[in-house]
């Protein structure tokens, strides 16, 4: 079965967000962080409110979102991916 762009997508935004934690944690911890290609997009408090900036920003919807917390969980492509336009 063939890997998406959706789910490297996803895959190279956790791996990135991982190297990234321990920059935002003190600073952003319990918020939301909005992701494509690896990097940090803009922090949000709320991961509806960094949706609905994803959905505005990237109309391919190749983008990703990770709670900024001590304990990262890779839930997964079906997680926070995009394609889920129902804020």
């Amino acid at each position: 079965m063939a890997v998406s762009e959706q789910e490297k997508q996803v895959a190279l935004n956790f791996k990135a967000f991982e190297t990234k934690l321990n920059d935002l944690i003190d600073k952003y911890a319990g918020k939301w962080a909005l992701l494509r290609d690896g990097s940090v997009v803009e922090i949000f408090d709320t991961a509806r409110d960094a949706h609905i900036a994803a959905w505005k920003i990237f109309d391919d919807e190749r983008f990703s979102v990770q709670e900024i917390s001590k304990a990262p969980v890779d839930l997964g492509f079906y997680s926070y991916a995009g394609n889920t336009r129902s804020p």
